[in-house]
């Protein structure tokens, strides 16, 4: 931290420290598709460019620091230079929301013996996770710096045996195999021809051992085709972007005819049908989440129970599901087609926030 900037690392462990701290974004409401828990939205990007503090001006702010954001951090560092003018403690975002997508929280609990830590994106939403039994770790659906897996699981005294993705991701770079590779573990994909590196592949009902248990594998197309939920002693399933807690996820993204989409939407109606036969008790764990995550500690989770009653789309016939779906596309996730591009490869390029800025937009609801 400097005497007018804070990096996101420094964000991320105020907020997780519950420490008094406002955020302030000054993006225009067109540009805040995502955002950072908590903050207090001001449209004040006009008055900024013109040197002014506009409706900032106005703003009673508690004690403490005022962390002003922006798309990258411009435009922020003129609403300090102005606040910091007038008495205010402001600190700009360094980088601001690009660079914001990079940051990350957790939350802990046990099911079933095994313990169980959601990494969340807290910008992106993306949600992975590392499972424990006798010391013994999987690491599924990474998605923030390998570093980060590394260090939660050294705190712990857990030895990472296996990195395993629930499908070739859209909107996020897999890190995975950078993972597997810094740790020796294995890396696992569901089969599929998509990826061009070497992983050990996973079928349906394959299981995944580590200590005392093991994670089995139900393959569940839509999504992509070989989008698979990893399940533990059926008290859980990592359902990936099949399932999410209020949504499913979209069928489109592997481009193609409307009829190939519709094919796609059934598959996925299948997929959906058969986690929703599992007990009502099962605990659904998805792969995003559609809003920013907070730093509360709060896991993020459903039931398959609380899906069936609430998820009104989730109860339709499998034609009434097909077109409802089609009906309700989202735009496509930012850069989705370039992250595919290295997720086949299994590659990451040298700014990952460039391609990863933007809002999630894997769900429909």
């Amino acid at each position: 931290m400097t005497a007018d900037r804070i990096t996101v690392a420094e964000l991320q462990e105020l907020l997780a420290a519950g420490q008094p701290v406002t955020v302030l974004d000054v993006r225009t409401p067109s540009d805040v598709d995502w955002e950072i828990p908590g903050a207090i939205q001001v449209d004040a990007y006009g008055d900024l460019q013109s040197g002014r503090l506009g409706p900032l001006a106005k703003l009673s702010l508690p004690p403490g620091p005022v962390v002003t954001v922006c798309g990258v951090g411009r435009t922020a560092a003129i609403a300090t230079h102005l606040l910091r003018a007038n008495g205010v403690e402001a600190l700009t975002l360094d980088g601001g929301m690009r660079s914001w997508s990079l940051a990350w929280n957790t939350s802990q609990t046990t099911i079933s013996g095994c313990q169980v830590v959601q990494v969340r994106r807290t910008g992106k939403g993306c949600l992975s996770y590392i499972l424990e039994s006798q010391s013994e770790a999987i690491v599924i659906d990474a998605s923030v710096d390998p570093d980060v897996y590394v260090r939660l699981l050294r705190e712990r005294g857990w030895r990472l045996v296996a990195v395993a993705d629930t499908h070739i991701h859209a909107d996020h770079l897999s890190r995975s195999g950078q993972l597997a590779d810094l740790e020796g573990a294995a890396l696992l994909l569901p089969t599929q021809d998509r990826a061009q590196y070497p992983f050990r592949p996973v079928a349906d009902g394959d299981r995944i051992a580590f200590g005392a248990t093991a994670l089995v594998a139900m393959r569940t197309p839509g999504h992509t085709a070989e989008s698979t939920t990893y399940l533990l002693d059926n008290t859980a399933a990592f359902t990936g972007d099949t399932l999410f807690l209020n949504s499913v996820g979209r069928p489109d993204l592997d481009g193609g005819t409307r009829q190939e989409r519709a094919s796609r939407a059934r598959l996925l109606h299948m997929s959906v049908s058969r986690l929703l036969q599992l007990p009502e008790a099962t605990q659904v764990f998805p792969g995003h989440v559609s809003k920013a995550t907070p730093f509360d500690g709060r896991m993020l989770r459903t039931t398959v129970g609380t899906i069936r009653d609430t998820v009104a789309l989730a109860r339709l016939e499998e034609a009434a599901f097909a077109q409802a779906v089609l009906a309700r596309i989202p735009p496509n996730p930012p850069n989705h087609s370039r992250i595919v591009e290295f997720n086949e490869r299994g590659e990451l390029p040298g700014d990952p926030s460039e391609l990863e800025a933007g809002a999630n937009r894997c769900a429909i609801a």
